[in-house]
C-alpha cells in the first residue's frame, strides 16, 4: 500500500484509514521526536501491552490506562504489590494480561536504574541513533521492516537492563512512534515536516 489522500487534500501514510482518533495520532503524534523521560517511558509500556494487538486498541484505552496506572509515574509503579495488582486485573477499561500488568512494575524498576546510572533515559535511548532521528524514505508500507539491527541492539540492551515485554519487533513500533526512526512514507505530509530543518 501507498500513500493515502485524504479529504483535506494531504497525502498520508495508509495505516490510520479513516478513523479520526488514529488520523490525528498519525497527524500528532507518531514520528515526532520524543525527548521527555516520562513520556518515553510511558509510550514504552504501552508499545508492550499492544502485543499482539492492533495499536488502535491501545490508543482508545490510553485515558483509562493512565488513570488506572496513576498517571504512569514510575516511583508509584515500582511500589506496586499483590493489591496493585488485583486492582489492575479487575479494571476493565485496562489490558488486563497479568504478564504485561506485572511487567509495568518490572519495567518501572528497569527504567529507575537507567536514571540512576545514565541520569536521562532520553539521552540513553537517544544514543542509540547519535542524537539524531534515523531518516528513512519508504515508498510503500511493505517496504517498511518489522525489525532492524539497531532494534535489535536496543532490545537486547534493554533486556540487559532488567525489562520485559521490549522483543525487537516492538523496539522497532517504539521507536517508530518516538521518532527515533521517521517511518512516514516519503510522500506523506508528515514524512517533510519531520525531515525539514530545524
Amino acid at each position: 500500500m501507498s500513500l493515502v489522500t485524504g479529504a483535506d487534500g494531504l497525502a498520508r501514510c495508509p495505516w490510520p484509514g479513516t478513523d479520526p482518533l488514529y488520523l490525528e495520532y498519525h497527524d500528532r503524534e507518531w514520528g515526532a521526536p520524543l525527548r521527555d523521560d516520562r513520556a518515553l517511558f510511558e509510550l514504552l509500556l504501552l508499545e508492550g501491552f499492544q502485543a499482539g494487538l492492533s495499536w488502535l486498541t491501545i490508543l482508545r484505552r490510553r485515558e483509562s490506562m493512565r488513570r488506572a496506572f496513576q498517571g504512569f509515574d514510575p516511583v508509584t509503579l515500582a511500589a506496586y504489590g499483590d493489591a496493585d495488582f488485583q486492582r489492575l486485573l479487575a479494571d476493565p477499561g485496562i489490558i488486563r494480561n497479568r504478564l504485561k500488568v506485572h511487567g509495568a512494575t518490572k519495567n518501572a524498576r528497569a527504567y529507575l536504574a537507567i536514571l540512576e546510572k545514565h541520569g536521562s533515559f532520553s539521552d540513553y535511548l537517544w544514543g542509540f541513533v547519535n542524537h539524531r532521528p534515523v531518516a528513512n524514505a519508504w515508498e510503500r508500507m511493505q517496504d517498511v521492516p518489522a525489525k532492524t539491527p539497531l532494534s535489535d541492539e536496543i532490545s537486547r540492551a534493554l533486556k540487559a537492563a532488567g525489562f520485559t515485554f521490549v522483543g525487537s519487533t516492538i523496539i522497532y513500533a517504539f521507536m517508530q512512534a518516538s521518532g527515533l526512526v521517521n517511518d512516514h512514507l516519503n510522500g506523506c505530509f508528515r514524512h517533510a515536516q519531520l525531515t525539514a530543518p530545524a
